[in-house]
């Protein structure tokens, strides 16, 4: 699945090319993705001008000049690409052909992601935003925020920091890379790790960063809006590396299982 800094950059690649450009028309290849797309959303959209593009969470906001927005998550497999027109391919379920004769096509061999209309005062209580925690590079996201959010946490800190209703964005890989940084053990009790809310604020910015400014991480089937592979894997400290040694250290990353997820750690430098 696809985690903010990648959807971030398929964000940016995609506001570079569609910002202040007309929908001149809109071709569905199928009825629904992982949900059905609304009732006439090609009538919709057709005519409107993408206004801005922007992301919350792990979703793309396309804002229009006629009140609406789109709303679309990339699922597992879902990819945006903009290109000259050609011929449909399979997975092509999206083509939306822009002012300026390109197209916008949405990718997506297994369907999972999604693609839904929303009045645009009304996102913040759309269904799919409605509990989302704060973005991890808000002014909202601060020592005493999640401190205090912490405290009242009796899970192990990983799948508490993952929790997207504490803060949004920090996926499987970048929790597992924070926690290095920050030297926390995955397991260790989040209310325990509340004193170190700045450190890990800190760290997971800076590992988010780090991705966004690689282009993200290319697991199984992500790529970028222009169809070019992320590469801050090679940058992964702990995340795939069970057994090779610590950077820092040399001891054998271990694996974990928490929450159905794999967790990586260093046991030396993460205590």
């Amino acid at each position: 699945m696809p985690e903010l800094p990648e959807v971030e950059t398929v964000m940016r690649g995609l506001a570079a090319s569609v910002t202040g450009r007309r929908i001149a028309s809109v071709q569905l290849g199928r009825k629904d993705l992982r949900i059905p797309f609304p009732k006439d959303f090609a009538n919709i959209i057709r005519g409107a001008r993408i206004a801005q593009l922007s992301r919350r969470a792990k979703y793309l906001i396309f804002t229009l000049d006629n009140g609406m927005s789109i709303i679309a998550h990339l699922g597992m497999s879902g990819s945006f690409s903009v290109s000259a027109p050609r011929k449909p391919k399979a997975h092509d379920h999206v083509i939306i052909t822009l002012d300026d004769g390109r197209t916008v096509i949405y990718n997506d061999p297994r369907r999972f992601g999604v693609m839904t209309l929303c009045k645009t005062t009304a996102l913040e209580k759309h269904a799919l935003l409605s509990s989302l925690g704060p973005e991890p590079f808000s002014k909202a996201f601060n020592a005493n925020y999640l401190a205090s959010q912490l405290v009242r946490r009796t899970g192990a800190i990983k799948p508490v920091l993952m929790d997207q209703k504490l803060v949004v964005g920090v996926g499987n890989i970048y929790a597992s890379e924070a926690l290095f940084l920050a030297g926390i053990d995955p397991r260790k009790p989040a209310a325990r790790a509340a004193p170190k809310a700045t450190l890990l604020i800190t760290c997971i910015r800076k590992v988010l960063a780090d991705a966004i400014e690689s282009g993200g991480s290319t697991l199984r089937d992500f790529a970028n809006a222009s169809g070019e592979a992320g590469y801050f894997q090679h940058k992964f400290n702990v995340y795939g590396r069970e057994g090779e040694p610590c950077f820092a250290c040399q001891s054998p990353i271990r694996i974990l299982r928490q929450a159905g997820r794999s967790s990586f750690c260093c046991p030396r430098c993460q205590h």
